[in-house]
């Protein structure tokens, strides 16, 4: 097809069965490491993967605490946060002083220009540079996780490292650009395309909320290659210079949190893009980019890290010098509870996050469901946690920092805080995407020996094939749920020293709830066979379990690390210790309404909504919200608007 005469992109009308099949064929079919998280869905508690807890090297201890003094003392005395939020827009001087730190290139191997941190030290940086200006680290981390970087790093070709890595270390910000108008977490139904045309695609759309696209230098776009002779086609990844004709920034978006977010609307437009840009082969745009997430998801949590930190130290402070009826309100057990909550789940959180980044450094085990486990677990409790420091400071919680200031208080942006961490809940995979990604991970062993068996379009002979293959795995692998080390109360020792909590019995706990997790998910399959798919709430609970189970154990190997290092191991055993205790009052929780619910109900009155029974209650209220489509019309052609492209230089 000529590239004056582009085919028209079209959102794909696709069944749910075929959005399914895109998504499967997507991601990693084998398991070639163990896993840690893995292993625990399947009812085997395997400590031994992470304790000892893993532990960097010393040259790269030495590297990253050299990188994060300099970075620290940058953010005291060269970003201003409150700037940021009352202006919306990171300064362009913050932004080259990043540039010279050398904090584009913080995961680039020194050979490229960069400094060559470890995942461990990568994710301290953000923590640290996110708690100053949350807007600072998403810019950072959209550049390295998910942009350029990473995907060259896993899947670029050496003459594509060697022309756009040296530039992502030192100048060159990049951004990721797959979410369309119309297509979200459904990639099947993606409209951009990339027309074969010599040696070069023709790219035609439009990508929405495409964080650091306002002031990007290089794009990875993903986009669908039409099939035809010589070209298997499919969802593909490309890297894309910005600055290239028919490429146009149409809008800077603005949000409720994130207010220096240089995130926009870009549209595509006859863009010619060279062959040698494609990353990867045709039709490996959603593997990549699904790979390439299996540790660029370690950022978001790492950053939640960081805010419980900030909310642990202003509830310190603030609940030991406010009275109330005589008393420091930290005093009183309503509020002292939450400052509980606030440090034991700090202490977990690090946990997690230090652990699975640790272990995607030796590349000893496959974290895939560790890493969506901490993004998952890290993006809900730090948003509790920002929720419960507002409460803590009452109606200052609620006010402006800049309103504190103005009347002569300290200006704390708690509000700030919940308003700018409200979005890792949906970033790089919504809680309920998160859900049924892990959730599929979690049950693929059962798939891979009994997924035929309720798989309404296999012939009868596969059905039986897979009976027989079913009947030997569960054979073998039922009688190992009913008993194990939670039942001996001796076991796990170690982590119950003299003068310390004892957290062997947590770790018991652990070992009892995995294999009743397990056991959970197989009673579900055997009840709702090919149904289960569509039992999404049943799913969320199985994986907020395993979530939980994940949190404790990391905890625990965390404290008696920090105890033998004689690092405040009795404060950290007493931190696991209260995690734990509040962790599991979550689990039970959570197990008692896997078969205790209101899902069925839930689905009758959805089904009420939609049809417009109920539209009686909504009487009595005006609407405030403007004119206009659900959904903005993305169709193909040249830009009506002025560009709002601004590389920094």
């Amino acid at each position: 097809m000529s590239a004056t005469q582009p085919a028209r992109p079209v959102t794909p009308k696709v069944t749910e069965r075929e959005a399914r099949q895109v998504a499967e064929a997507a991601r990693e079919q084998d398991w070639r490491k163990p896993s840690f998280a893995k292993e625990l869905f399947l009812g085997r508690f395997r400590l031994d993967l992470i304790h000892p807890h893993p532990l960097p090297d010393d040259e790269d201890v030495r590297r990253g605490e050299a990188f994060l003094a300099r970075l620290r003392e940058f953010c005291e005395t060269s970003i201003d946060g409150a700037r940021i939020e009352r202006e919306a827009k990171i300064p362009d001087e913050t932004v080259r002083g990043l540039k010279e730190l050398g904090a584009l290139g913080m995961k680039i191997d020194p050979k490229y220009g960069g400094l060559g941190l470890t995942q461990v030290y990568y994710n301290k940086a953000l923590a640290l540079v996110g708690s100053v200006s949350p807007a600072i680290g998403a810019l950072l981390s959209a550049h390295q996780s998910i942009g350029v970087p990473q995907p060259l790093k896993m899947f670029g070709t050496q003459a594509q490292k060697d022309a756009y890595l040296p530039r992502c270390a030192t100048t060159a910000i990049s951004a990721f650009l797959l979410t369309e108008p119309d297509v979200g977490s459904d990639p099947a139904r993606l409209a951009t395309t990339a027309v074969p045309d010599g040696d070069d695609y023709v790219l035609d759309g439009v990508k929405l909320w495409t964080t650091n696209g306002v002031v990007a230098d290089l794009l990875v776009v993903m986009a669908r290659v039409p099939k035809s002779e010589g070209h298997r086609g499919g969802i593909t990844a490309f890297v894309v210079e910005a600055d290239s004709p028919g490429i146009t920034v149409e809008h800077r978006n603005a949000f409720m949190g994130l207010r220096g977010l240089e995130n926009g609307v870009t549209r595509f437009h006859r863009v010619r893009v060279p062959a040698d840009q494609r990353i990867g082969a045709e039709g490996a745009g959603l593997k990549i980019a699904l790979t390439t997430l299996n540790t660029g998801r370690l950022s978001l949590p790492a950053m939640c890290v960081g805010a419980g930190k900030w909310c642990l130290k202003i509830a310190r402070e603030w609940a030991g010098v406010r009275e109330q009826w005589g008393r420091p309100v930290a005093k009183h057990e309503a509020v002292g509870a939450k400052i509980s909550f606030i440090a034991a789940t700090t202490f977990a959180l690090e946990a997690v996050v230090d652990l699975a980044s640790q272990m995607a450094d030796e590349d000893r085990n496959d974290i895939r469901i560790e890493a969506a486990l901490a993004k998952l677990y890290g993006s809900e409790m730090a948003c509790l946690m920002a929720d419960e420091l507002v409460q803590i400071r009452g109606g200052r919680g609620f006010e402006t920092a800049e309103s504190l200031a103005a009347r002569g208080e300290r200006a704390v942006p708690a509000e700030q805080m919940l308003r700018d961490l409200r979005i890792n809940r949906i970033f790089e995979g919504s809680t309920e995407i998160m859900h049924l990604l892990i959730a599929r991970e979690a049950v693929d062993a059962h798939l891979s020996v009994a997924g035929d068996l309720i798989d309404p379009e296999k012939a009868l002979g596969d059905k039986a094939k897979a009976g027989a293959r079913a009947a030997g795995f569960y054979a073998r692998w039922l009688p190992k749920l009913a008993t194990g080390a939670g039942q001996v109360p001796g076991t796990y020792r170690a982590f119950h020293p003299g003068g310390h909590p004892d957290l062997s019995g947590h770790l018991r706990y652990v070992e009892r709830s995995a294999r009743k997790l397990a056991r959970s998910t197989f009673y579900a399959m055997s009840r709702w066979q090919g149904r289960m798919e569509t039992k999404q709430g049943f799913l969320g609970r199985i994986v907020d379990i395993g979530a939980e189970l994940f949190a404790m154990s990391a905890a625990c190997v965390r404290a008696e690390h920090l105890r033998a290092s004689g690092d405040h191991g009795r404060e950290a055993y007493q931190l696991a210790d209260a995690f734990c205790e509040q962790s599991r009052l979550r689990v039970e929780e959570l197990f008692g309404r896997l078969w205790s619910n209101t899902d069925d109900l839930d689905r009758k009155v959805v089904a009420g909504v939609l049809t417009g029974t109920y539209a009686w209650l909504e009487e009595g209220i005006i609407d405030p919200s403007g004119d206009g489509p659900w959904i903005a019309d993305a169709a193909p052609g040249p830009s009506t608007h002025p560009n709002v492209h601004r590389p920094i230089r």
